[in-house]
């Protein structure tokens, strides 16, 4: 299935091209610095570049141009070598730098230190945008700032990222450095008039997606996050199972301790996969949909593989190509991405061990998906498209076994009987009113029905079907007679 989906998507899938001159008003690539802005965007965003890419019209070229203002910000963050003095300070002032042309950084060590050395051609393209797509990103821009500088302001070259204690520390860490995106994108999605004004004001769904990918990358990082002296697990989690610091929990002395702990993160990301199903309902536009659905199917698969897999404290897990390319192929519609959920969470509930601290509720986590999947999208209803093209169809599938089949072709014949009442009664009525089919009064109603009553007591009816019986024997012994009689004369030799 996985070689079949990277033979069909490396024959078949139509990438646009940003470079083509017919897609230079809205991607601007024959403009210089935005020119510059697209290659900053292929080397430091990865494979997150493409689906940017994808977005229709001008919407492609103000994601990637938000993409790298907040890739500026996250490499000052990053960088331990920028002392606090320095730092702090230009963490709550980037968004300001935005409205200052010609300003750039150079004193950063980071491998992605091109956009702020670079940052004169973000700037100048950020003021080429349309001033409700400027508003979203300096806001945003902002309060990620003040709270990536809240976080490092607590961080020391012995410890590079400061120590999450609660969820709640957890949850709001992942707020500014994920949730926000998840707004400024909502508000980016609204102003660009391809997603409907009320997106922008979808606050915690816009958070919820967020989190959901930032705390699957987490999670997914933690051997390459200890190794580099980072830790983002929160302490409320691994401090449970008995670890003292992030260190021990790749230890394989402690593998079945450290298992716990992350099924407790899994368990925890669960939380934001129907808020992320939800939002998801909302979009209208495809390219929009596709850029939303992808990364979320692949978190929902990164956790499946990575749940209950002691390699993620050796190494870094991810998913397979071809598996990536299933699900690109795969995630078009809510339904689809919906049943993709529902997919590996079974997957992940078929891993929990017996002996597993969180198995209750990690059974409660992904039942919650299971069942939203069946609510909004019920598997006993099949969806067909037409293959000339048109609306698709949906139909209750007859040979379904769920009970709630049975009641729904229940209701749909009873629904279609009354229907079909309805149109003979307005029929009727119709003709009567063109005066078709005389109306009868009361009076004369009863009239016929006591004449009835007494043909029916004298036994008059009995006596008339009897005689009309005796009438259609009698026709019948006749016709036969009259055929032998005609062939005994035709044939008067006959014995």
């Amino acid at each position: 299935m996985e070689l079949r989906a990277l033979i069909n998507f490396a024959i078949w899938k139509d990438f646009r091209d940003i470079k083509a001159e017919d897609q230079w008003p809205t991607t601007h690539y024959n403009r210089e610095s935005m020119k510059k802005c697209w290659e900053y965007l292929d080397l430091t965003s990865r494979s997150f570049a493409r689906v940017i890419m994808e977005l229709e019209g001008d919407l492609a070229r103000t994601v990637c141009i938000f993409y790298l203002v907040l890739r500026a910000l996250d490499t000052v963050e990053d960088d331990m070598t920028i002392p606090n003095s320095t730092k702090l300070p230009l963490l709550k002032s980037l968004h300001e730098k935005l409205y200052e042309p010609g300003w750039t950084f150079h004193e950063s060590k980071e491998k992605d230190k091109i956009v702020l050395e670079g940052f004169n051609n973000i700037q100048y393209e950020f003021s080429e945008l349309k001033p409700e797509y400027q508003a979203v990103i300096a806001d945003i821009c902002k309060k990620m700032g003040h709270g990536m500088a809240d976080f490092a302001a607590l961080a020391t070259p012995e410890q590079p990222v400061a120590e999450v204690n609660s969820i709640a520390d957890y949850d709001l860490y992942c707020h500014y450095v994920a949730g926000l995106v998840g707004e400024g994108l909502s508000g980016l999605f609204s102003a660009s008039g391809k997603e409907r004004e009320f997106i922008k004001d979808q606050l915690t769904l816009s958070n919820s997606m967020g989190l959901l990918l930032q705390k699957t990358n987490i999670y997914r990082d933690i051997h390459e996050d200890v190794i580099e002296g980072r830790g983002f697990w929160p302490k409320a989690i691994w401090s449970k199972y008995g670890f003292n610091s992030m260190k021990e929990l790749i230890d394989p002395a402690r593998e079945t301790e450290a298992l716990w702990a992350s099924s407790d993160m899994v368990l925890d990301a669960l939380r934001h996969a129907t808020d992320a199903l939800d939002y998801m309902t909302l979009l209208k536009c495809q390219s929009v949909f596709n850029f939303v659905a992808i990364p979320a199917v692949m978190a929902i698969a990164t956790l499946e593989r990575t749940f209950m897999n002691p390699r993620i404290f050796r190494e870094n897990v991810k998913i397979r190509k071809g598996e990536t390319v299933r699900l690109i192929l795969r995630a078009t519609n809510p339904r689809d991405v919906a049943y993709i959920f529902r997919e590996y969470a079974r997957k992940i509930h078929a891993k929990v061990k017996i002996e597993d601290p969180n198995l209750l509720k990690l059974s409660i986590a992904c039942g919650k998906i299971d069942q939203w999947a069946e609510h909004h999208y019920p598997s006993f209803i099949n969806i067909s498209t037409p293959s000339s093209g048109g609306r698709a169809a949906s139909a209750i599938d007859p040979d379904s076994t769920d009970a709630r089949a049975t009641l729904f072709i229940k209701l749909a014949k009873d629904a279609q009987e009354k229907a079909q009442r309805e149109k003979s009664e307005k029929f009727m009525a119709d003709l009567r009113a063109r005066g078709v089919i005389k109306t009868r009064t009361p009076a004369e109603e009863a009239e016929i029905k006591a004449k009835y009553d007494e043909m029916e007591k004298e036994g008059a009816p009995w006596l008339m079907i009897g005689g009309v019986i005796f009438g259609v024997l009698a026709l019948m012994m006749g016709l036969g007679g009259g055929v032998v009689w005609i062939i005994m004369k035709m044939y008067p030799n006959v014995s």
